[in-house]
């Protein structure tokens, strides 16, 4: 059996995306279905309806979400119905060799649940309509999802899902980027090059670990009088400086500890190079497109030292990092309601991204 719910589908590269009937089929072995109740527009988001992912249309958009445990399939462990979770778009297998060696953030063989969404009517797949394609494979700009029971943690419920909701993606992979993958420790300088939302997640994650200063660089004075409400301690406005002087100038003329690149090109990625402190580490958490290359003196490479990470998904496990997030929140040390910057209907989502690119918000929050 499958249920009709309202959802958010991108039927092709650079259509406007609209409101369709969605099919919901009843959760299989280990599948669960939620009752979504809140979901961010993430960029990420734009670049599936852009084309910029794969060409698997048509997606059903939304991943960045938090909701309640409807129903479970036969041997689900997870969750059960009326859990109140985040959705996560990495469920570990529990068996690959990262996962065996202890290290399952790692996992080299995440999963989604196997069944198909479609769409109402149609032909092909299964309920009689077109298969959609979940974005992330959560597809959550929609009253209902169906996904693999991995991909939901439970949380504490006495928590506003537009803000729980935001951990399935941007918020975590910043934060991540800072305290995991980074490592910050106590004392250290940061620098957090482009201050979107994953970028002044990063500012956040800065300071819950510790470091002792924490500078913000971008090109849009918005997102910088942003991030200083985040934590950061300066600012360097990237139209007017030169990034790795200004940077090197405000740590006593070495660089920072660690710089966190949340823009995803070369030039920002060689500036982070070159701004960090020897022995330093720069971690790159913007996401890239294919055909960008970068091209550094392997000397420099050699010579510098250090540490040169990628960010995925923060590094997080989010069973471990999802509800210790929720616990620093509700104790008013973790400040995501900063990143809600409007809350949304399901038939405001085209809108929504054309604010977005416009930087005009960090997260806008469909509520269901």
């Amino acid at each position: 059996m499958s249920q009709e719910v309202r959802g958010v589908v991108a039927p092709g590269k650079d259509e406007p995306v609209r409101v369709e009937t969605v099919l919901v089929p009843d959760p299989g072995p280990g599948e669960a279905v939620v009752k979504v109740q809140a979901c961010g527009v993430c960029h990420t988001d734009l670049h599936y309806k852009q084309g910029g992912i794969n060409d698997d249309f048509p997606f059903l958009l939304g991943h960045e979400a938090a909701g309640v445990v409807e129903s479970v399939g036969p041997g689900t462990t997870e969750v059960e119905p009326g859990d109140f979770v985040i959705l996560n778009w990495r469920a570990v297998c529990g068996q690959c060799r990262a996962c065996s060696r202890g290290r399952p953030w790692y996992c080299f063989d995440t999963h989604n649940a196997s069944q198909s969404m479609t769409l109402a009517g149609g032909s092909g797949g299964s309920g009689g309509g077109t298969k959609l394609s979940p974005a992330l494979g959560i597809g959550a700009f929609a009253e209902k999802t169906l996904v693999a029971a991995g991909q939901c943690t439970k949380v504490d419920p006495d928590v506003d899902p537009a803000v729980a909701g935001l951990l399935g993606c941007g918020v975590m992979a910043g934060i991540g980027a800072a305290v995991n993958t980074g490592q910050v420790g106590r004392g250290d300088s940061v620098a957090v090059i482009g201050c979107g939302g994953v970028g002044d997640a990063a500012v956040v994650g800065a300071r819950l670990a510790g470091a002792s200063r924490v500078i913000a660089v971008d090109v849009d004075e918005r997102k910088l009088r942003q991030a200083e409400s985040m934590g950061a301690t300066h600012t360097v406005d990237a139209r007017s400086a030169d990034v790795v002087e200004a940077i090197r100038e405000l740590t006593g003329g070495f660089g920072a500890d660690v710089v966190i690149e949340a823009v995803g090109r070369p030039e920002t990625y060689e500036q982070a190079f070159y701004a960090r402190d020897l022995a330093g580490t720069v971690v790159l958490v913007g996401v890239p497109t294919p055909e960008m290359r970068l091209e550094l003196p392997l000397l420099d490479v050699f010579g510098r030292g250090g540490s040169l990470k990628s960010s995925w998904y923060g590094d997080c496990l989010p069973s471990r990092d999802f509800p210790m997030l929720i616990d620093l929140h509700k104790q008013g040390r973790l400040p995501l309601e900063k990143f809600v910057t409007e809350r949304i209907a399901l038939d405001e989502v085209e809108a929504a991204f054309d604010r977005m690119h416009a930087g005009d918000v960090l997260r806008s929050v469909v509520l269901f």
